[in-house]
């Protein structure tokens, strides 16, 4: 049994180990994470939760899983995950992101990383 299922979200949130293609990173990097993050600032504005504690909140509860899915990303471009500090480089630093791990394919059959992801 291998030590993590990459069908899982919690591996794909919280774990670092493994890759991922670029389709799970626009799945769960961006879509699921921009879901969450309309989701909680929504549910704690409602709750009376002032704004400025909510992006607090919403930022904290979702860098963990939103580095995770990065770091992965990374890997499948077969380059550590310390690449993932990139985006906090100002604009540069996202555009450099989207490009690598939204646009580029990853590297073709097994890596350092781990197997080529199936998706």
């Amino acid at each position: 049994m291998p030590d993590h299922d990459p069908t899982s979200p919690r591996w794909l949130l919280f774990s670092f180990a493994g890759r991922i293609s670029r389709r799970s990173w626009w799945l769960w990097g961006a879509a699921v994470l921009i879901g969450m993050a309309v989701y909680l600032t929504v549910v704690l504005r409602v709750a009376g939760v002032a704004k400025e504690t909510t992006n607090l909140l919403v930022n904290l509860l979702l860098f963990w899983p939103a580095l995770a899915v990065g770091v992965k990303r990374w890997h499948d471009r077969d380059k550590p995950g310390w690449w993932a500090l990139v985006a906090f480089v100002p604009v540069v630093g996202w555009i450099w992101v989207l490009i690598e791990n939204g646009l580029l394919r990853g590297t073709a059959g097994a890596n350092r990383f781990g197997d080529q992801p199936t998706q």
